[in-house]
């Protein structure tokens, strides 16, 4: 494989200290759990890309966006390598709708000790870290 690996934003979404989680689907990572994200588009800050990817995704509006931290992806059976950026964020407003019924099949909110199973390989990889965006 010679593709340079290609760079994803995760946005860890708080609201009532618990976190929002969509099940994926028509994607690599079928069936496993992640937060809401997306690629980062040429010229858009870490910023605005979790901004439009939260409102592209599940119709909310999102606050106090910061850094959370950065994971290594090496999807081996898909053969793809991302670079995941993190980023953590207070909810602001909207009602969580299933925006892309195409790409993932509902959203919920999870306590971070408690999990949705199976998790997406980046969030696999943050959890590895003992990452925890409540802190």
């Amino acid at each position: 494989m010679t593709d340079r690996p290609k760079v994803g934003i995760g946005v860890i979404i708080i609201k009532d200290g618990k976190v929002l989680f969509g099940k994926r689907k028509n994607a690599h990572g079928e069936g496993a759990w992640c937060v809401p994200g997306g690629h980062l588009e040429y010229g858009e800050s870490w910023e605005q890309c979790s901004r439009r990817e939260t409102m592209e995704e599940a119709g909310i509006e999102i606050k106090n966006l910061r850094f959370g931290s950065v994971v290594n992806d090496i999807f081996e059976v898909e053969q793809k390598h991302y670079i995941t950026i993190y980023m953590v964020a207070d909810f602001a407003s909207g009602e969580v709708k299933t925006m892309e019924p195409e790409k993932c099949e509902g959203w919920d909110w999870f306590d971070w000790n408690n999990l949705p199973q199976p998790l997406f390989l980046p969030t696999q990889n943050l959890l590895k870290q003992n990452f925890n965006p409540l802190f």
